[in-house]
């Protein structure tokens, strides 16, 4: 009867708490007696992470990091609100002793407040460590630590401590809530062609519901890991009403383009934060769907029956707002041409949101939450630039790093706003220095892309916000008559550092066609030129050592526990 009463109390907390904070969207208990509870966000753009600290006690309370789980080599904060004033300290431990006062306090404290039994601490420090008695925060599971008192004499805490390891730059939580079970879309026994690059599309209905359901989680389901490249899930607009199977981009598949889930090798399940869910049945109408499955066969085995696909897991208990997956960056297309040996050569893709009231009648601006980075081989790192007023005012998203054979959908860390009227800049690096020819813009692993997904929320019925040079204005900056004329003179020139960077130069100058388009398929198209993307510097290190008199006032405090303490 305890477990049970448990359970169901940890199930309404869980719901209860699932309200909008867009800086601190995730949230873990770090003790089984719910007593302890950490909210955080970051932004790995800034360098910065927020914490929120909430403790079932009216005494201080410690947070921290180990090395191994214990005292020895914690980096920690310890605070509390005592009958004069709060109190906030960064400090180190070197074994199992009172923690030492760092010299440099690389914590700041944002509130501090104590009601009703609870104490609620709010701080921040950098994602680095900013000094030899800091940990760094790292993208790989940490040993976090928690303590606290009765009251606010910092003595030894007995059993009110604890550990607990998480994930805090790549978490993705994994919620079971109440009335909810899942459903596949797959492909059923498809024999895999023997070519290299093979894209294989299947329009089908999902399940239907009565009643409107949120979609919690997706799930890859894969057959083949060797074979299958990514997965894409289109919701179809009204217009395709029968089922159809066959090689991508053949018929009427072509038609279905709104983006719903994405998976890309290397990437493993998502889940949507508790304020969001795709919606799924209900008044959200009864569409078909489009599964389109990339199989890379490089060594074009023959023979292969995969039934690859996505797994949804949905709740009909509704979550604040449907969330929805917005495709922006450079549209595809076999127009588009990287030269070859090229160390470092840039391509972008540009939305304009000041377009989407013209294909929309209640546009919002969107809360972006997650991203999912998209190209083929030669890509080396994704940037998605955020604009505003003509200003760059952050970096949405950004991989340094990109790496063809891991793509997954990550959280941003924070809930970021791209109001109407902003521009969303998506800029690809790419490097040819190992290819002899020109690598077109297209499907194929040996073409290129450069897509960013977005994942956010309130959602709309809008599908698609790319961009593509114009090609009337490229030909005539390069000197070409027409279409032919300045395909020759792509495929005769002599490719070296000074022509490259000429032509790349062209590209960014000359005036985009800005495509946005409905999920019913109805878009258009106007100009836009590109602005320029710049590397935000990550924010310097925190300090929280200015207030020279709360320093003082912490250290008699500590002093005058100890000297209680003999």
């Amino acid at each position: 009867m305890v477990t049970l009463s448990l359970v169901l109390l940890l199930l309404s907390v869980q719901w209860s708490w699932a309200q909008e904070d867009p800086l601190l969207p995730f949230s873990e208990y770090l003790d089984p007696e719910l007593k302890v509870r950490l909210k955080w966000g970051f932004d790995e753009i800034q360098g910065t992470i927020l914490f929120k600290l909430t403790v079932s006690t009216s005494g201080w309370v410690g947070f921290g990091f180990s090395p191994k789980g214990g005292m020895t080599g914690a980096d920690m904060v310890i605070g509390g609100v005592g009958p004069k004033g709060s109190y906030f300290t960064d400090r180190h431990a070197g074994g199992n002793s009172m923690p030492v006062v760092d010299e440099q306090q690389n914590y700041k404290l944002l509130s501090l407040t104590e009601s009703n039994g609870k104490t609620v601490m709010k701080f921040q420090r950098s994602i680095s460590s900013c000094d030899d008695k800091d940990l760094p925060i790292t993208d790989l599971p940490m040993k976090l630590i928690y303590a606290y008192g009765q009251t606010d004499d910092i003595t030894y805490h007995s059993a009110q401590r604890g550990t607990k390891e998480l994930n805090l730059l790549k978490y993705m939580p994994r919620v079971n809530p109440p009335n909810s079970n899942f459903f596949d879309i797959t492909m059923v026994n498809f024999t895999v062609p023997a070519k290299q690059t093979y894209y294989h599309c299947k329009i089908m209905k999902a399940p239907t519901f009565d009643r409107k359901k949120h979609i919690y989680r997706i799930e890859p389901v894969i057959t083949n890991f060797d074979l299958v490249h990514h997965l894409l899930l289109y919701r179809c607009p009204p217009s395709v009403t029968e089922p159809f199977e066959e090689e991508c981009y053949t018929g009427i598949d072509g038609e279905c383009m709104e983006t719903v889930a994405v998976w890309g090798i290397g990437g493993g399940a998502f889940e949507f934060p508790e304020v969001a869910g795709l919606p799924i049945g209900g008044n959200v109408g009864d569409f078909f769907y489009r599964l389109e499955v990339h199989f890379n066969n490089p060594n074009k085995s023959s023979g292969r029956v995969d039934n690859s696909g996505l797994r949804f897991y949905h709740t009909s208990e509704l979550r604040q707002h449907d969330a929805a997956v917005l495709m922006t960056g450079l549209a595809i297309t076999p127009r588009y041409a990287i030269p070859p040996k090229a160390k470092s050569f840039l391509t972008y893709g540009l939305c304009d949101t000041a377009y989407i009231p013209e294909v929309l009648e209640t546009p919002t601006d969107l809360q972006v939450f997650s991203v999912m980075l998209h190209t083929h081989l030669a890509g080396r790192k994704v940037r998605v630039g955020h604009f505003r007023g003509g200003k760059q005012i952050d970096l949405l998203a950004a991989d340094e790093n990109y790496d063809f054979e891991y793509q997954e959908v990550t959280n941003l860390g924070k809930t970021k706003t791209a109001k109407l009227g902003d521009k969303l800049l998506v800029e690809c690096t790419y490097n040819t220095e190992n290819r002899s020819t020109l690598t077109w813009g297209g499907l194929s692993t040996s073409n290129e892309m450069c897509l960013a997904f977005l994942f956010y929320y309130p959602a709309m019925n809008l599908s698609t916000c790319v961009s593509f040079p114009n090609v009337t204005s490229l030909g005539s900056a390069m000197g070409a008559t027409d279409a032919g004329s300045w395909l020759n003179m792509m495929l005769t020139k002599t490719w070296n550092d000074t022509s490259i960077d000429q032509y790349q130069q062209t590209l960014k100058r000359i005036d985009q066609l800005v495509w946005v388009m409905n999920s019913n398929n109805n878009g258009l198209y106007n100009k836009g030129t590109l602005p320029d993307l710049k590397v935000i510097p990550s924010a310097p290190c925190i300090s929280g050592s200015a207030n020279k008199s709360l320093a003082l006032s912490l250290l008699l405090l500590c002093l005058a526990v100890q000297w209680k303490s003999f």
